[in-house]
């Protein structure tokens, strides 16, 4: 291990969205990790960098507008900066809101003695609106050193490991330099240091407000952008998942050809392949395409300054549920994976919000169940329509996940009222300037942190879950496996709910992924003992035909994919998140209660029609 002539703490402080993550990210890079605070279920991102043989550990505090905490993260963040317990303070301000940073600056300037050093980020916003600052006037009225940034770019940040490296080896202590009775604040460093030559120095910014928050354009406009968004992982996601398959197809007949050369068992040879390999592969095969795509689109939203715009939108709807208007940032992670929508109440300050936000995030479908959703779509509602079929997919899609926003804040007003009674808390949201994304560090931070974890989450269950599939679809008794004996005792209750025991079964051993469920259908009806491709979607309507499938089937096939129990990595993330066997219960019966009284009412209307 080297060995290092000092190692330093450094605390990375400021109000949220200043860019304190993106300083973060540049100093660490990799060497980062996130756990929690002792004793609160708080973010704790810590990472590191080496600069002159000296170690820093950075901590990354969760962002707070004053020392006057209104909520878990910011208390955690005010008793860090009170204690000490670090070399330097590095406060992050945003450069195009300077005056409002900066309070928080003063205040801490004024509360605490330390080792502190001002960086003023995203000076190239604020050049764009006409704001010029001068650093080293600011520096004298605060009596710190400020270092001018641009973290996005790399601009300023070796400056700044400079300025860090100076403060933890000088014995002076920068802070307290302001008394509590000083004349100096933030309206009077504004004053003197900041010069506006553009009196509207968000007029872009605002323009474009104009039309993506209004009341008469705001939400057409998000569900135009949405749609536009599962159309392009729908056709987009078609051609790598075709790849993908063949070649697993192709790989998978290597390996029994190599078991078959090594004398390998043959029960043993299909259980590995048939069982285990082909139900991991087929996840990777259809999970990892629409991920990969669906996850980089949804951050490119983030990284703009769109996303928080799109919870501005929703927040009136999620207040008339009794319920915080972050949820609405929760349920749009959950497009993505549920598991990961659950981790994003994290969020929610208020534990009442934050447990409702959980408990109904599985009511929006995530990227395991847009395969089985756009092949129902695509066989029973819009094969007639040629070249325009995707278009209609992506519009039908569109209109079962309004569907599933309705049920969610109906359900959320629901446990408002009932089990979780409480009146919706207040909350900031501050709307971020809008920016250019960052191609190259969204696909990154999108497919590290977002797909790869999702997909290997999905694959630790999913090897067991084949080999259960696998011995179930193949042992026998009386020359009738175990799976058919169950689809046939499932089959008249889900006769009642406009299914067949075949598609009740089928989502139940979904319950490790829901990516396996039309693969699982279509092995119990062409009783074959094992997972096999999906043929094209013409032939494999016909075998649905053949088996009974009509529209209504097809209808509450679609309502049941909607709103069922939560998979298995949700249903784990869950219980960590809430560390109650109670609310983890809760989470997955209420979807299924839900699922199944619609799918009950649908069939029963339907049956009548």
């Amino acid at each position: 291990m080297k060995e290092f002539d000092r190692v330093y703490n450094i605390a990375l402080a400021g109000n949220p969205n200043v860019g304190k993550s993106t300083v973060f990210n540049s100093f660490t890079g990799m060497h980062q990790h996130t756990g929690n605070w002792p004793g609160k279920t708080v973010d704790n991102t810590q990472g590191e960098y080496i600069y002159n043989n000296a170690k820093y550990i950075i901590q990354d505090l969760p962002g707070t507008y004053s020392l006057n905490p209104n909520s878990a993260e910011e208390e955690v963040t005010c008793e860090y900066i009170k204690s000490g317990d670090y070399d330097v303070l590095v406060v992050v301000l945003d450069a195009s809101c300077i005056e409002r940073n900066l309070r928080f600056a003063v205040q801490i300037l004024k509360a605490v003695s330390c080792k502190m050093i001002i960086c003023v980020n995203l000076v190239d916003e604020a050049k764009k609106k006409g704001i010029e600052i001068d650093f080293e006037k600011m520096a004298e009225l605060l009596g710190v050193p400020v270092v001018a940034a641009a973290a996005r770019s790399g601009v300023g940040m070796t400056l700044l490991k400079e300025r860090i490296a100076e403060a933890v080896s000088s014995e002076i202590s920068f802070g307290n330099n302001i008394n509590s009775e000083s004349e100096i604040n933030e309206k009077n460093i504004v004053k003197k240091c900041c010069k506006f030559t553009d009196k509207f120095t968000d007029k872009f910014d605002r323009k474009v407000d104009k039309y993506l928050i209004s009341k008469k354009f705001g939400i057409p406009v998000m569900l135009v952008i949405l749609a536009g968004i599962f159309w392009i992982t729908i056709v987009g996601a078609n051609y790598p998942s075709e790849l993908l398959t063949g070649f697993f197809a192709y790989l998978g007949g290597k390996i029994k050809l190599f078991l078959n050369e090594i004398h390998c068992p043959g029960l043993l040879c299909s259980a590995l392949v048939d069982g285990v390999y082909t139900t991991l592969t087929w996840i990777v095969s259809v999970m990892l395409p629409p991920m990969a795509i669906f996850f980089p689109l949804f951050t490119l939203m983030e990284d703009s300054g769109y996303l928080p715009r799109i919870a501005f939108n929703l927040d009136s709807l999620f207040r008339k549920a009794n319920t915080h208007g972050k949820q609405s940032l929760t349920i749009a992670m959950g497009f993505g994976c549920n598991a990961c929508g659950v981790t994003g109440c994290r969020i929610i300050d208020s534990p009442r919000e934050r447990l409702i936000a959980i408990i109904t995030n599985s009511f929006v479908p995530c990227n395991g169940r847009f395969p089985m959703l756009i092949a129902i779509i695509s066989m029973f509602f819009v094969g007639a329509y040629g070249k325009w079929s995707s278009a209609f997919e992506s519009l039908i899609l569109l209109g079962l996940i309004i569907l599933s926003v309705s049920v969610t804040l109906l359900m959320s007003k629901f446990l408002s009222g009932t089990f979780l009674k409480g009146i919706p808390s207040s909350f900031i949201l501050e709307l971020p300037p809008y920016r250019r994304p960052q191609i190259g560090k969204v696909i990154v931070r999108s497919v590290f942190d977002r797909t790869l974890f999702v997909l290997f989450r999905a694959i630790a269950v999913a090897a067991p879950a084949g080999l259960l599939i696998w011995v179930i679809a193949n042992v026998k008794i009386g020359g009738i496996s175990i799976l058919a004996y169950c689809t046939e005792f499932l089959d008249p209750f889900a006769k009642m709910i406009g299914l067949d025991g075949a598609i009740l079964m089928a989502f139940i051993l979904g319950f490790p992924a829901n990516e396996i469920v039309l693969p699982i259908i279509l092995m119990i009806y062409l009783s074959n003992g094992t997972l096999s491709e999906i043929p094209d979607l013409v032939q494999f309507r016909e075998i649905l035909v053949q088996n009974g499938w009509t529209v209504s089937t097809a209808v509450c096939t679609l309502l049941f994919a909607l709103f069922h129990f939560p998979c298995s990595t949700t249903c784990i993330t869950i219980y960590r998140e809430t560390h109650s066997r109670k609310w983890t219960a809760v989470s997955f019966l209420l979807p299924l209660a839900v699922g199944l009284a619609m799918c009950f009412l649908v069939n029963a209307v339907l049956s009548l029609i």
